[in-house]
């Protein structure tokens, strides 16, 4: 039987697999605490309620301590350069359609060296799911400001405290459009998971940032327990003006699914190209033939 979770989505033989299945001979090294483990632990058991086999999916990195995760996972993976996971999942993608394909990050990797492939594969609806474990700060490299890190943050790269402004990933996401944009907490593992879980079943590219607090350089567990709260019972996740009105709210930093639209996917945007623009008959002897004249 094939498995089709919602209209569109993920298409595949579904398996019956535990989390633990999920898991692989590597153990994770993260520093006790780190919230990582959580949205890793929310994973597993986000891709068994999926019954995802383990040869449908591929999780793509870059670097830094989150870059590490594909390592954990019972699937394809591949560990890439700084920044560069959106090109390497966008091919992915591209290459295997078929694919179920996860990019995971966190936010010096997404934000910083990354930024630049965000908005483009968020205009070009990428059907990939888009993890960012978001800890406001530079965890591999031992604790410099990161492009979330709060105005005035005193580390060693930053003595008298740092000047620059934080971007915020959720107002990004919507300005550039994405068609899925969602905010968890590591520490709500049931949400996280129905979250992932949204962001895999969604056709088109999804972003989820993961407040992933760093325990040995900034940690956030008790502020971010202060300032989250769910989202509105009444909030219209199709309308992106409201969702992006909610995101300014400062005072409060809401959990859960700001924003959702179904269009169509680069895939599926190429597709149709293809299918479009089909010459049976125009081989590689005949386009060669032009330059041979």
């Amino acid at each position: 039987m094939i498995s089709t979770l919602e209209p569109n989505t993920l298409i595949f033989e579904p398996v019956n697999l535990s989390p633990n299945d999920y898991k692989s001979d590597v153990h994770p090294i993260w520093c006790p605490g780190c919230g990582d483990f959580g949205v890793l632990s929310s994973f597993y058991k986000a891709i068994s309620e999926l019954h995802i086999p383990p040869e449908q999916l591929v999780v793509a990195s870059g670097i830094g301590c989150s870059g590490r995760f594909p390592a954990f996972v019972n699937a394809y993976g591949l560990h890439g350069t700084h920044g560069r996971v959106l090109p390497l999942a966008t091919g992915i993608k591209m290459a295997h359609p078929e694919l179920v394909v996860v990019a995971a990050g966190g936010d010096g990797d997404a934000f910083s060296i990354g930024m630049g492939h965000f908005p483009h594969a968020a205009r070009r609806n990428v059907d990939i799911t888009y993890i960012v474990m978001d800890n406001e700060i530079y965890g591999l490299t031992k604790g410099q400001p990161s492009p979330t890190s709060p105005y005035g943050m005193e580390r060693k790269a930053s003595p008298y405290g740092t000047v620059d402004s934080p971007i915020d990933p959720i107002q990004m996401a919507l300005a550039y459009n994405a068609s899925f944009v969602a905010r968890g907490f590591s520490s709500k593992p049931k949400e996280v998971t129905e979250l992932i879980k949204a962001a895999m079943t969604h056709k088109g590219f999804s972003f989820v940032q993961i407040l992933s607090p760093c325990v040995t350089f900034y940690d956030t567990y008790d502020h971010f327990k202060k300032v989250t709260a769910p989202m509105p019972a009444d909030h219209d996740k199709s309308d992106r003006a409201k969702a992006m009105q909610l995101a300014m709210t400062e005072e409060t930093m809401h959990l859960g699914i700001f924003y959702q639209q179904r269009r169509a996917t680069l895939d599926e945007a190429m597709a149709g190209i293809r299918a479009k623009n089909a010459k049976p008959d125009y081989g590689v002897e005949q386009i060669m033939g032009r330059y041979m004249r």
